[in-house]
């Protein structure tokens, strides 16, 4: 295919099935995302969901260098790990709640943070994640 040819189907498609950042209905009903992908037929390959997976974690490390750096930037990279699976589960605004938690980790007082992440509703919720993570927050390994 030619980039002239590729160029003017793109824009074609682009106008007639418009573009959609959520997922939405389409008229013969199939879950529909972007321009016109049909995730009930097609879904995503495993490359798109790999680089969707690098993408959301490039976002939930730049959330936390934003909203908590003096914490996420002192901590090794195991620790690290912990806040970024707890913030690609939770959304940032989720991991902030853990306040006391997050005094905790800031402080170096890893058996408290450990404790506070298991003592939470999100720990309930997910079970072995939890316990997998706050063994490495308590840890460092």
């Amino acid at each position: 295919m030619t980039e002239a040819l590729m160029n003017r189907i793109k824009a074609q498609l682009v106008r007639h099935e418009g573009l959609r950042l959520k997922p939405y209905r389409c008229t013969a009903g199939k879950l529909t995302i972007g321009i016109g992908r049909n995730l009930d037929d097609r879904g995503i390959s495993r490359k798109e969901a790999y680089a969707m997976l690098e993408r959301d974690i490039q976002d939930c490390e730049q959330w936390l260098i934003d909203k908590i750096p003096e914490i996420y930037n002192n901590l090794d990279e195991v620790r690290q790990s912990v806040l970024l699976n707890m913030c690609f589960n939770l959304g940032i605004k989720g991991l902030l709640e853990f306040k006391n938690t997050l005094a905790f980790v800031k402080a170096g007082d890893w058996e408290r943070a450990a404790n506070g992440m298991l003592a939470s509703k999100w720990a309930k919720q997910v079970g072995m994640r939890a316990i997998e993570l706050s063994e490495l927050m308590r840890k460092g390994q």
